[in-house]
């Protein structure tokens, strides 16, 4: 596998960012390979500055130097963005889109362009934690494949996926699972402050639980359901709070919060309009 030339990055947010931070912690592309069409002049500053790599907010400017071009953009923005781009891809250039709800045919329509990989990522990307789901149009070769794959192991765990309902699967899933996880952790420090807990104790009980228990998860061969009855002992403190797990539709609950992500993802497909 030839090593990854050049890249450039159409938006300078957050996932650029970890996308920028990994493939240069892991030695796949050095700061001068790399340029970021950025429209704020302050974040091409900072990206410059942090990464030493080049910004600009001309992005027809960077677009012709690069092997992969990133859309890191929002949805609603292809719209603008893609005529510039149309007009200057070339066609042994590859475009990722990290866009939410945009489909491989609404891409290849914008860009006039065949060679394409749709990725969704999630925000524990930026510390290298990150899961990701990625799929790639038939014109993309294996060679190009696997640089892909090698960026996107910098940023975490990934997936590749032949069907391209999974990537709206893992929008709901993945990509939105931090702020559900976030407000579950939230939770349990607040409940630790109301029975008397100090904040700072309370939020290290937490996080090293919550950690613990996902490290546990993933090196033990056992189900989840088997993990959670070895810490429930008969009458016991664990049983009681299950209970009221339980009398508050905790499972439930969480599973049609996933359903009613995947469901607003897909209302949004292609509108130009979804958020996460």
């Amino acid at each position: 596998m030839r090593g990854i030339m050049k890249l450039t990055f159409i938006g300078g947010g957050a996932m650029a960012e970890a996308i920028i931070n990994g493939v240069i912690s892991g030695g796949l592309a050095k700061p001068e390979d790399i340029s970021v069409g950025e429209i704020l002049e302050d974040r091409c500053r900072y990206l410059t500055n942090k990464y030493r790599i080049y910004a600009t907010p001309n992005n027809s400017t960077v677009i012709n130097k690069a092997d992969f071009v990133i859309l890191c953009i929002k949805p609603q923005n292809l719209k603008d963005i893609g005529s510039v781009l149309a007009s200057s891809l070339s066609s042994n250039q590859t475009v990722i889109s990290i866009m939410a709800g945009v489909r491989m045919s609404t891409l290849m329509a914008s860009l006039n362009h065949s060679r394409l990989i749709r990725v969704m990522p999630n925000t524990p990307a930026q510390i290298g934690a990150g899961m990701t789901l990625w799929q790639c149009s038939p014109n993309v070769d294996s060679d190009v494949a696997d640089q892909t794959q090698s960026i996107l192991k910098t940023m975490g765990d990934e997936i590749r996926v032949e069907e391209e309902q999974y990537i709206d699967m893992a929008t709901a899933l993945s990509a939105s699972g931090p702020a559900y996880v976030f407000t579950f952790i939230e939770s349990l420090i607040d409940a630790g402050v109301y029975i008397g807990l100090s904040r700072e104790m309370a939020s290290r009980l937490t996080l090293q639980t919550v950690l613990g228990s996902a490290r546990l998860v993933l090196e033990s061969t056992s189900h989840p359901a088997e993990l959670r009855n070895r810490v429930t002992s008969p009458g016991g403190t664990t049983s009681e709070a299950l209970l009221a797990l339980e009398e508050g539709s905790f499972r439930s609950t969480i599973m049609n919060a996933v359903v009613a992500a995947y469901e607003k993802s897909m209302s949004f497909v292609d509108e130009g309009t979804r958020s996460q």
